[in-house]
């Protein structure tokens, strides 16, 4: 409960800079308030009518996923095999990014390791099977096989450095 309250706040103050700078911006430059006003109604519009799907979906996954399931495929014992695994759920969704931020905190709530979080976010934002086939229509074989290649070495690197990074601050 504490660890709540402290979040909500967090999330106030964050509000209250956002707001602040928002206001300080807009009356230094009037003649943008209209776009920005119209920018941020559709963002908004976007978020209601993603989030609630998202929010059913993340209750339906959190009941009716085993933990254990997680632990199995995608924790710390599922090595390079969990990783990949990640990556491929990462790359089926065509749904922007920030649908899959509750999706990863899930995950992680589960017990699936940092690395395997780390890939399956990346996956959702750099490889996506559709626009594989897209790249490969326009850039051929060679070039979207040599940049997927690369992405998923990297990515998986990124995920192995950014779980140790976070393994010593949280004195793991």
């Amino acid at each position: 409960m504490k660890n709540q309250k402290k979040a909500f706040l967090r999330d106030i103050i964050f509000l209250g800079v956002v707001a602040l700078i928002t206001a300080i911006l807009l009356m230094m430059h009037p003649e943008k308030r209209a776009p920005v006003f119209s920018a941020s109604e559709n963002f908004l519009v976007e978020m209601l009518l993603i989030m609630p799907a998202v929010m059913i979906l993340m209750g339906l996954f959190s009941v009716f996923v085993p933990d254990e399931l997680i632990v199995k495929y995608l924790g710390r014992s599922s090595g390079f095999k969990g990783m990949l695994l990640a990556i491929l759920i990462g790359a089926f969704p065509t749904g922007p990014l920030y649908v899959a931020f509750p999706i990863a905190a899930s995950l992680l709530k589960k017990g699936a390791r940092v690395a395997s979080v780390v890939a399956f976010l990346s996956a959702w934002a750099c490889i996506k099977i559709p626009q594989e086939l897209v790249e490969l229509q326009f850039l051929g074989a060679k070039f979207m096989l040599a940049r997927l290649s690369l992405t998923v070495v990297f990515v998986m690197v990124m995920g192995l450095i950014i779980e140790q990074i976070l393994g010593r601050r949280s004195g793991k």
